[in-house]
């Protein structure tokens, strides 16, 4: 199949790579040192998100942030500029549900397909292929996509409509970012009351306390390993898409407002850039 991917970030790349070792065609755009390989893989580089949708029957976005994903596109020498009826968009990124459906619309007009994909597992999953993915868009759109789906992914769920995919990475960014804090907070206080916070961690491992999070996130906050991984820069935006969504809604997020400050506080200290374990440098500022 012949598919464009644009976003060769930390995660893409990887991502890139599995469709490329499946025998897929991909048509890549801003193509830059580090992602050469994919080039050197089999991959074609084109000049434009246009030149790019022109080549492919299947589009896929993983960029950082909303903005970025309504430049490639509706920007000039977009994607949107060469969809033909049939083709199908499908968006990967992590932005907000209320644009991704005047996105899905826009492009719906040209009789092109459209889903959101939103992905979770971080670095570590892109590269192991067991990213979890959460699809809005209608159920043929979804069948046509899954085989995709299933060399960059394990866990893969069709929410609903357009938009519910984000609403539900949103939904998960929430949980992901205040059980990090938890867990930042609970090894702060073993450390501070004068227990080993390794061995705390341990003892947690096997009681109700146990999760994937005090697994690999408290492994990191005690050996202050916070290359990313998920940068608290990307982190704090997902929040922000959680909070506008619930001012939207009328809905009181009190805890995922404060999370929203503390990763605030991260970035004014110079952490923007480190994994968002790396939040427990916040809370426990000796460490």
């Amino acid at each position: 199949m012949k598919i464009g991917f644009i976003g060769l970030g930390v995660m893409g790349r990887p991502m890139a790579a599995h469709l490329i070792a499946a025998g897929h065609i991909l048509h890549l755009h801003r193509v830059k040192e580090v992602s050469e390989h994919l080039v050197e893989a089999g991959a074609i580089a084109l000049q434009s998100a246009s030149a790019v949708a022109a080549a492919s029957e299947i589009v896929i976005l993983m960029l950082p942030d909303t903005p970025d994903v309504e430049a490639v596109l509706f920007g000039e020498d977009g994607v949107a500029s060469s969809l033909s009826p049939g083709k199908l968009v499908i968006d990967m990124s992590s932005i907000s549900p209320v644009a991704t459906k005047d996105f899905a619309a826009r492009i719906v007009a040209l009789g092109a397909g459209y889903l959101d994909a939103p992905v979770s597992g971080g670095e570590v999953g892109a590269k192991a292929a067991s990213l979890t993915i959460m699809v809005g868009g209608t159920t043929s759109d979804f069948a046509r996509a899954r085989p995709l789906f299933e060399l960059m992914g394990k866990n893969i769920t069709h929410i609903g409509d357009v938009g519910s995919g984000q609403t539900a990475k949103v939904a998960n960014q929430i949980i992901v970012g205040l059980t990090i804090e938890a867990v930042a907070e609970g090894l702060a206080l073993a450390k501070a009351a004068g227990a080993d916070p390794a061995k705390v961690r341990d003892a947690l491992m096997g009681g109700f306390a146990s999760s994937r999070i005090l697994e690999v996130h408290g492994d990191r906050m005690i050996r202050e390993a916070f290359d990313p991984g998920f940068r608290i820069r990307l982190h704090r935006k997902d929040i922000g898409l959680a909070l506008d969504v619930a001012k939207a809604l009328d809905l009181f997020l009190p805890h995922s407002a404060s999370l929203h400050q503390l990763m605030n506080s991260a970035i004014a200290q110079g952490l923007g850039e480190k994994d968002h374990s790396g939040l427990y440098k916040v809370i426990d500022p000796d460490n």
